[in-house]
């Protein structure tokens, strides 16, 4: 079954679409990265719970 699948998609076309399944997924990952650092609020963030964490000692 496979033998059918590879033998009727060009080079390029698997070659792309394994280039693909890398990107999209790293792209959605930076993004949502990205997301999180403008949109979290403060008490989520990791700087807000650093500084927090010396004033109580």
């Amino acid at each position: 079954m496979w033998e059918q699948i590879t033998g009727a998609l060009p080079n390029y076309l698997i070659l792309l679409c394994t280039l693909l399944s890398f990107v999209i997924p790293y792209a959605i990952y930076k993004i949502n990265q990205q997301l999180h650092q403008y949109g979290d609020p403060p008490w989520k963030q990791q700087r807000y719970e650093e500084n927090g964490k010396n004033k109580e000692t």
